[in-house]
Order: C-alpha cells, then sequence, then structure tokens
C-alpha cells in the first residue's frame, strides 16, 4: 500500500510549494508516500465550472485503478481531530490492501461524480479554503497524524 496526495494544477505560490516540499520529506520517513499532480485541463479558463469540474473528473477517473480508495478533500466531509484523524488513518492502512488516495480538487472544488465514487470524505474544518492553502493544510495534518500514530512528541496533547 501506497499513500497518494492528488492535486489538480501547479501548486504556485512560492510558499506553498515550500511548505509542501518539507511536509512531503517529513511524510515519507513514516509511510510510503507520493504527491501526483495533474496538469490543469485544456482550455480550463475558458470552461464554465461545472464542465470544468467534469472534465476535472474525467481525468481523475482514468488514473484511478479498482482496488484504490479515494477519500476526497471536501468541505462537506466528516471532521476530525487530528488524533481521529491519526486513528482513522492507521485504520485505513491496516484495513484496505489498495492504494490510498486523497484528493483535493481544483478551484471550483471535485465534481459530484468523483464524490460519488469516494468511499470517505473529509473535510479540514467548516471553513473554505484555497485549493493552494488546503494542499499545506492536509501536508500537515498528513505529518501530525504519522507522529501520533509512531507515538512522537509533535503533536502536543
Amino acid at each position: 500500500m501506497k499513500v497518494y496526495f492528488w492535486v489538480i494544477g501547479k501548486s504556485t505560490p512560492q510558499f506553498v510549494i515550500d511548505g509542501i516540499s518539507a511536509y512531503e520529506k517529513r511524510i515519507k520517513r513514516y509511510i510510503p508516500f507520493e504527491i501526483k499532480t495533474f496538469p490543469p485541463v485544456k482550455n480550463a479558463a475558458k470552461l464554465p465550472p461545472t464542465q470544468l469540474k467534469k472534465a476535472e473528473a474525467v481525468l481523475i477517473k482514468q488514473h484511478l485503478k479498482s482496488q484504490d480508495i479515494l477519500i476526497a478533500l471536501d468541505e462537506h466531509g466528516k471532521d476530525f481531530t487530528s488524533i481521529q484523524f491519526s486513528e482513522k488513518l492507521e485504520n485505513w492502512m491496516a484495513t484496505y490492501s489498495g492504494n490510498l488516495i486523497f484528493l483535493v480538487g481544483g478551484a471550483y472544488g471535485i465534481h459530484q461524480d468523483l464524490l460519488a465514487e469516494a468511499k470517505f470524505k473529509i473535510a479540514l474544518g467548516k471553513a473554505t479554503y484555497s485549493h493552494q492553502i488546503i494542499r499545506i493544510m492536509f501536508m500537515e495534518q498528513l505529518y501530525r497524524a504519522c507522529t501520533i500514530i509512531k507515538g512522537e512528541k509533535y503533536h502536543n496533547n
């Protein structure tokens, strides 16, 4: 099993790139982990949001394998504390033999068709965040979960 973080479009602000890179290095010390960046959909700027999300969903579905476990980061998903998320992550890794795919959508989120295929939907709080900022936030929470699972001091609880 491998844990993947799938994102649509490159991270653009340098602080986002730096933050993701720093957490990626840390996470890889704990679990098999990879970030997969999908290129933006062709003519994305000219498409209405609904069509853009649909095109992104088609792109993502082409890369999903039947044994993969899709976990969508969605503002309407289930909220977890850091400890609850670490317990859920540990359970997923012990229960499923396929890859865990955490997906953050593009600027307009994830198309309903793809959300329907997700085994789980999780939120990182009740507020709405940009698709760039949520990348750093998720990476921090994944790293935090890894340290909680290992019983390390990063999480002060």
